[in-house]
């Protein structure tokens, strides 16, 4: 070979390489974008009853929470449960590949994005809202409902047959599913248990797409699996819920304490008592100003004068916020109030600090939407919300107290701190909850709201740093507590939260979504699960 030929040689090769590599590149650019584009032609030619918007659905990418901002690839609005078994199966059927993932959002009051899918699907439960409840009125009474139906829909409903749910949440513009699938605790639970423990029948669509009727009897592992499951193994779209006789009126009760260990002790004490209140919950108080004249708005001091005395600035108080159900056909309203007061002379709160108001019950339990429309009338309502949930053990709940309520929170000015025990008998373990294995548990709920534009402590750096501290202190001082509402962002986290029945989340995970596609916002699992 000649050197000139050589050097052509050379050259050529330079050439083919070159061209080759361009070749390379192209491909790996392209082949996204065909693999986006065909997906996306896939999704447009599906035939629903319902129909998908693949644009202006920026109110999919945001929560209560206001923290995470995920935009999905497109969302469905289905008129129907074949319209949201069409499009799992169909997502399931592209195989992994296609690297599609599914979410179902019902009102949007997740914390941490649990609901949205970034370049996913996601499922607008509130379309299905409409559909017509049932209501069986028998010696066991109980409502069908869809799963994307809001609760305080199904109050009105049950009403007007002098019935109501046994348990609720504090905010009942909430959908089925969405509260199913992580547990539903309020005041009632110590009694009923939560949301969850309520339910005798759920129709589910699972990860492969399959339309399921599920029960204690029927399909059980499905049924205790997306109980707390937080949409892990299938999308709830009915519930048969559990209903009780309805009360018209409610005595409302408020009371303080500024020890933490009496208020503590006295809660306990009307949990476990034979004849006690019909909602039991507490809140912690600290730095507030004007709180007795705040109350007088909707309560009524029964010593005016010494409750005029009372100051609670600077202070750290708990409350302590009950309710007796008042039925029409007891028209013997003497031994009603006699009963309440009995109730009352067991507890070691401020004699000064009682309050009571008697409202109606739907009043009562829709409480928290007036506040709502106040926010929302100042603006205030669309902050981000960086709340933190946790389930204490009651062993343990006096040293957190001491150090929490005590030490790392300065003040309750950013939203109200509740804190209340349940019975963990209430609550069954073949669910996917996840709880303290003591048989009273507490819940701590710190609900802040945080200033965007603000850099006090009122900023969302600093609510978020507070929540650090009290979680860092929990783990260092092995208190044992457990997140509810969850949020990890590891599966090492995930696996130490879940403790023992971690083995049994991944085998039914296995089984009901081994593609993995389902709830991809909680990120548990970021591939294909299988068990060998």
């Amino acid at each position: 070979m000649t050197c000139q030929s050589f050097v052509f040689t050379r050259k050529k090769n330079v050439l083919f390489l070159r061209s080759f590599t361009i070749l390379v590149l192209s491909w790996v650019i392209i082949k996204p974008e065909f693999c986006f584009s065909s997906v996306l032609s896939s999704l447009k030619a599906l035939h629903l009853q319902g129909h998908i918007t693949f644009e202006n659905n920026e109110f999919a990418a945001r929560d209560f929470g206001n923290q995470i901002h995920v935009h999905p690839l497109a969302v469905v609005h289905p008129k129907s449960v074949a319209d949201i078994s069409e499009i799992i199966k169909h997502v399931w059927q592209m195989g992994p590949g296609s690297e599609l993932t599914v979410a179902a959002r019902g009102h949007g009051h997740s914390l941490q994005g649990q609901a949205q899918a970034r370049r996913g699907v996601i499922i607008n439960m509130e379309s299905l809202q409409g559909q017509e409840m049932q209501v069986y009125r028998g010696q066991f009474p109980y409502v069908d409902v869809s799963a994307g139906e809001l609760w305080i829909n199904i109050l009105h409903e049950t009403l007007k047959y002098g019935l109501a749910p046994k348990s609720w949440t504090d905010y009942l513009h909430l959908t089925v599913g969405g509260t199913l699938s992580n547990a539903g605790i309020s005041g009632q639970a110590f009694r009923h248990g939560p949301q969850i423990s309520n339910v005798h029948q759920l129709e589910v669509v699972t990860g492969k797409g399959e339309v399921l009727i599920c029960s204690k009897e029927q399909n059980a592992d499905l049924f205790h699996a997306v109980l707390g499951g937080l949409g892990q193994f299938g999308i709830i779209t009915r519930a048969r819920i559990s209903l009780e006789r309805a009360p018209r009126m409610v005595k409302w009760i408020r009371v303080l304490y500024s020890d933490f260990s009496t208020f503590a002790r006295d809660q306990e004490h009307l949990i476990s008592a034979a004849k006690t209140f019909d909602y039991i919950e507490g809140l912690v108080i600290k730095n507030k100003t004007g709180l007795m004249n705040n109350w007088r708005a909707s309560f009524d001091p029964q010593d005016p004068v010494q409750a005029s005395h009372f100051v609670s600035d600077g202070r750290t108080l708990y409350c302590l916020e009950l309710t007796k159900n008042l039925y029409p056909e007891k028209s013997d309203t003497v031994n009603q109030m006699q009963e309440i007061e009995d109730l009352l002379s067991q507890l070691s709160y401020i004699p000064s600090t009682l309050f009571m108001s008697e409202v109606p019950y739907i009043e009562f339990l829709d409480r928290v939407h007036a506040s709502e429309l106040k926010l929302r009338s100042k603006g205030l309502w669309d902050l981000p919300h960086p709340w933190l949930n946790l389930l204490v053990p009651k062993s343990k709940i006096q040293h957190f107290a001491k150090e929490v309520f005590g030490n790392i929170l300065k003040d309750t000015n950013n939203g109200p701190v509740l804190v209340y025990p349940i019975h963990k008998s209430k609550l069954d373990n073949r669910t996917s909850f996840v709880s303290p294995n003591e048989d009273i548990i507490y819940l701590v709920a710190f609900l802040s709201h945080a200033n965007p534009s603000s850099s006090g402590t009122d900023s969302l750096e600093h609510v978020l740093t507070q929540n650090k501290r009290i979680l860092d202190f929990c783990d260092v001082a092995h208190l044992g507590v457990k997140q509810y509402l969850p949020h990890y962002t590891t599966q090492e986290q995930w696996r130490t939260h879940f403790g023992p029945k971690w083995e049994v989340f991944v085998q039914r995970k296995s089984a009901y979504d081994p593609l993995a596609m389902l709830a991809p916002g909680q990120r548990i699992f970021q591939k294909a699960v299988s068990v060998s």
